[in-house]
């Protein structure tokens, strides 16, 4: 079958559904799904093998594929089952529940005296300006894969107040918000970042709940269009800026630059005026964000509608004012010949990224240790939630991996810290997120399927 031409496929970012924007299209599209996930059978040795070295400073690049209907591959969200859960393939670690019951719970923040921060959250209600039968196969997509729940829109606090490794207190700490995500404490304020805007709630220590109302230090992208909702937020260690990832509002700038304007970028916003920049571009879907030293890393998710194996997502440090290549280049300077506009001089000043972590993984959580830090055997390096592919054959992500670093950088291939999220069936019992420590050192992982915090630590 032929391809179509660009125009006639509009993709919308991981982890959402595809849009088909000729009618045709969409009705195939909704004839997938009603057909249910595709298997992963059939993959030959070749096709495994170019999976396997999608990681890494230098992963293969394949060449790019296109088709008529995309790839619809989901792990369909059905929870866990009884005692069932994740398992770590390292030994010297284990793996309890530290909390439970939450609904959909994203990201992760630890307060300075051991609390820990949960965002309850999806997107926003009035998500995308879309109807007719795209809107409805977009649901259905995002349905099957967990993502079709409202937003509970809050955050709720967990304490572990007797050291045995389980969340006895959990209430909510804020409320009524709007598709909340990034959280950071800078001296006695609390700022939240929803969708729309970041907001800043005066905190007290051991508080358990606030009731006095945030003020907003200033708004975010958003709108009619807000296609990657979540935005992320890390202050500086002179505890001045706050960082901010925002995503694109498109797969590949198909919507037109002017909703773009100040996104696929991490914002840099001073906290005394709220004061925006762009500090830097060209990051199609930042997510979490980790100092490495005095370096700013952050995961990026890449674009879609390219094949199985291609583009990876990555997570890179972060040059003030440098340029990563999106929408125009993906991997440093490889065109993305689907982009009707182009600009060669600002493709020629492309960033390649550091650290490739597979196509379609959709990595978000980031979480960098060091030796104060080990867990195990693991020492310094970074912990990367993978949320999971929805689009590729076979199944890619579903898992919360460990990047050992030397000197500051990447070194070496990845080792799965925490897996076992789809079962035999290829269905998802939990899809990891946000990655944080507990104040005693043990990984939390925030499974936003299961509803649940998992806490992996040694025996």
């Amino acid at each position: 079958m032929p391809a179509i031409p660009f125009k006639a496929v509009e993709c919308l970012p991981s982890p959402c559904l595809c849009q088909i924007s000729t009618r045709i299209a969409a009705t195939l599209l909704c004839l997938t799904l009603l057909t249910a996930c595709q298997s992963d059978k059939g993959l030959n040795q070749t096709e495994a093998s170019v999976a396997a070295i999608s990681y890494g400073e230098n992963p293969a690049l394949v060449e790019p594929e296109t088709s008529l209907i995309p790839t619809i591959n989901i792990a369909k969200a059905v929870g866990w089952q009884y005692e069932e859960m994740p398992t770590s393939p390292i030994a010297d670690l284990v793996v309890n529940k530290f909390a439970a019951g939450l609904d959909h719970p994203r990201w992760l923040y630890r307060l300075p005296n051991g609390d820990i921060l949960v965002a309850e959250s999806n997107k926003p209600d009035k998500h995308d300006k879309n109807g007719g039968l795209v809107a409805w196969a977009q649901d259905k997509v995002m349905a099957a894969a967990g993502a079709g729940v409202k937003s509970a829109d809050r955050i709720t606090l967990l304490r572990d107040t007797n050291n045995d490794g389980v969340a006895d207190l959990q209430k909510v700490f804020l409320q009524n918000l709007h598709s909340p995500f990034g959280m950071t404490l800078v001296d006695n304020t609390l700022y939240v970042a929803n969708t729309d805007a970041i907001v800043a709630y005066s905190y007290e220590p051991d508080q358990t709940h606030i009731t006095a109302a945030g003020r907003i230090l200033t708004s975010l992208p958003a709108g009619e269009i807000n296609h990657h909702w979540t935005k992320n937020l890390l202050a500086s260690q002179d505890g001045r800026t706050l960082y901010v990832a925002v995503g694109s509002n498109s797969n590949i700038a198909e919507n037109g630059f002017d909703v773009e304007s100040q996104r696929a970028a991490i914002l840099a916003v001073n906290i005394a005026s709220g004061v925006k920049r762009i500090f830097a571009s060209g990051l199609r879907n930042p997510v979490g964000m980790a100092w490495v030293g005095n370096t700013l890393w952050t995961a990026v998710n890449e674009r879609d509608e390219l094949g199985d194996n291609l583009v990876p997502d990555y997570m890179t440090s972060v040059q003030e004012n440098a340029f990563y290549g999106w929408p125009y280049s993906y991997f440093g300077q490889n065109l993305d010949t689907r982009v009707e506009q182009n600009n060669p001089q600002l493709v020629q000043q492309a960033i390649k990224p550091d650290y490739a972590l597979g196509a379609h993984t959709a990595s978000l959580g980031l979480l960098y240790g060091d030796t104060t830090h080990s867990l195990g055997p693991l020492t310094t390096g970074m912990y990367v939630g993978q949320h999971g592919s929805w689009n590729r054959k076979p199944k890619s992500g579903y898992k919360v991996v460990f990047v050992p670093f030397k000197d500051g950088l990447p070194a070496g291939l990845p080792q799965d810290v925490l897996s076992g999220f789809v079962n035999d069936k290829g269905q998802a019992q939990g899809r990891p997120v946000g990655v944080i420590f507990s104040q005693t050192g043990d990984l939390l992982v925030a499974d936003d399927v299961g509803n649940v915090i998992w806490r992996v630590s040694e025996r």
